[in-house]
């Protein structure tokens, strides 16, 4: 009876292990980073502006209820609906740039209802050099 009810509990277990997975949305980013690359000073528009995607990756509806930027990130709206499964919404952002050479990193955080990972943060980079772009023949 003993070997019996062990067996049992290591049935259960396993089972409990294998079918067991958690449930739920699943927030996730197309990309870990946006690179812009190179920015030319003399081509710059006053205010850059990008469009970010991401995806609900789990099984039940994704609802994405605040989006900040850092240092100036403005963030112009995002999908605040809830997003079924597999469906993609989108973060509209934009900054200003500074007529200057200098490297840009900007931070997103995203706060949803994934029970994971109910922060999710992206980060957009660039690099802004003097002059303007070179003629590629």
């Amino acid at each position: 009876m003993k070997r019996l009810s062990i067996l049992f509990c290591i049935l259960v277990l396993g089972t409990t292990m294998l079918f067991g997975q958690q449930a739920g949305p699943k927030f996730s980013y197309s990309t870990s980073m946006i690179d812009l690359g190179t920015l030319y000073i003399d081509e710059l528009e006053p205010t850059m502006k990008v469009n970010i995607e991401f995806f609900n990756t789990g099984n039940q509806p994704l609802v994405v209820s605040h989006v900040k930027g850092c240092c100036g990130t403005r963030i112009t709206s995002w999908t605040n609906t809830p997003l079924n499964p597999e469906e993609k919404g989108t973060i509209s952002i934009e900054f200003r740039l500074n007529p200057t050479p200098q490297n840009i990193s900007r931070t997103i955080t995203a706060t949803s209802n994934d029970p994971d990972q109910p922060t999710n943060i992206i980060r957009v980079v660039a690099k802004v050099v003097a002059g303007k772009k070179p003629d590629q023949t």
